[in-house]
């Protein structure tokens, strides 16, 4: 009885110790396992969009060049790539001296035509004289003492004279305005010299340095402006129903996976040269202006429509009509018939219903009938908004 009972007790801790070796087994078996990581299928608003790429711009730029020939001084000299700049703000000095020297001469010149204006003609005088001596021939001339001939020569001497006070008087008129436009074109050529910013904007490239002596005409400095603009390219097939005031979605690719809020603003009326899309101009609402560096891109889904739909999951769970849909821990390549699909998000009309769950990851890292762990994240199939 006794060697029975101990023969039972031996096969107990036996199974006992099997047990455990399986458990462990599964257990290593279990944690073998690839992690799948998956979202739920889950009802919503489906969006009929139509996508695009994107590009930031800056609304213009401008590259500034100089009007007259000069040195560039190094006093004062800070340009660099990349400078904020405010409209007025000086960007270049060029060496005035001579136009300095120019100035003062033009002053002297103009003070001293405005004196002779003041002071009046020197014909006065003869002017005066040739009055009286007609006047004295003409009464003369009335008493029958002076000749015919004599009389109409003292008139002419008045008449001769008048005319030269008359044209002095022009001359010294037309010699002030010159003087004057001269002191004014030399004053413009020195503000000239003084190169400033016409707008807000920032330094994109500075092509004159101190020491340089520029020509009329020769590029000094590129500006951009700080407004900006966010462009995107639409295909042929989806540019028919766009139209301004429409909702945009938008992602950078320097900031990851975010969605900016935006809205048509404008439909240009001509297409890229290069591809032959159609160009849109967005305004994106809810991004910093510091972010929109010209020359980034990203991708643009712009709502054309909108419904419900039974079943919608994350775009990234496409594998062009199909989809890996995980059910009691084994992988099942499922197809599926396609909605609307955007820029997250799609809807499937058929092979899908709510509450199943869909491989969103590493697509090609699984096959159909693979054993797998799940870790399920949120759904992102319906854009967040910032």
């Amino acid at each position: 009885m006794s060697d029975k009972h101990g023969k039972y007790s031996l096969w107990l801790r036996l199974a006992a110790v099997l047990a455990v070796l399986a458990a462990l087994v599964f257990a290593v078996q279990a944690y073998l396992r690839p992690m799948a990581k998956i979202e739920t299928v889950i009802s919503g608003d489906a969006v009929d969009a139509k996508p695009g790429s994107i590009v930031v711009k800056e609304e213009y730029s401008m590259q500034m060049k100089s009007g007259v020939r000069g040195r560039v001084l190094n006093k004062d000299f800070h340009l660099d790539t990349g400078m904020y700049v405010k409209e007025g703000d000086i960007l270049v000095q060029l060496d005035t001296d001579q136009v300095d020297i120019e100035i003062e001469q033009a002053k002297n010149d103009y003070e001293t035509a405005k004196q002779k204006v003041a002071v009046g003609s020197a014909m006065k005088y003869a002017l005066e004289s040739a009055e009286s001596d007609f006047n004295n021939t003409e009464r003369l001339f009335k008493m029958g003492q002076v000749s015919e001939s004599d009389y109409l020569k003292s008139r002419r001497a008045v008449a001769t004279i008048k005319q030269q006070q008359q044209m002095e008087t022009v001359l010294n008129d037309a010699n002030l305005r010159t003087d004057e436009n001269s002191l004014k074109s030399k004053q413009l050529e020195k503000d000239r010299m003084t190169i400033r910013a016409p707008f807000e904007g920032e330094v994109s490239a500075v092509l004159a340095h101190p020491g340089d002596l520029i020509d009329e005409g020769s590029p000094i400095v590129s500006l951009i402006t700080t407004s900006r603009i966010v462009e995107a390219k639409i295909s042929e097939e989806d540019f028919a129903n766009i139209r301004p005031g429409q909702k945009a979605t938008a992602i950078f690719l320097p900031y990851g996976d975010w969605n900016y809020n935006g809205t048509v603003k404008k439909i240009l009326p001509t297409a890229d040269p290069e591809t032959q899309r159609h160009l849109v101009d967005l305004e994106i609402t809810d991004i910093e202006p510091a972010k929109l560096i010209p020359g980034i891109t990203g991708e643009v889904t712009i709502e054309v429509g909108r419904r419900h739909a039974n079943a919608i999951i994350p775009r990234r769970a496409l594998i062009n009509e199909n989809v890996y849909v995980v059910k009691n821990g084994r992988v099942e390549l499922r197809q599926v018939k396609k909605g609307y699909v955007w820029l997250t998000g799609a809807e499937i009309l058929q092979g899908l219903e709510p509450g199943e769950q869909v491989i969103v990851e590493d697509l090609d890292s699984f096959r159909d009938g693979d054993s797998v762990r799940v870790q399920e994240l949120p759904s992102d199939a319906i854009p967040k908004r910032k």
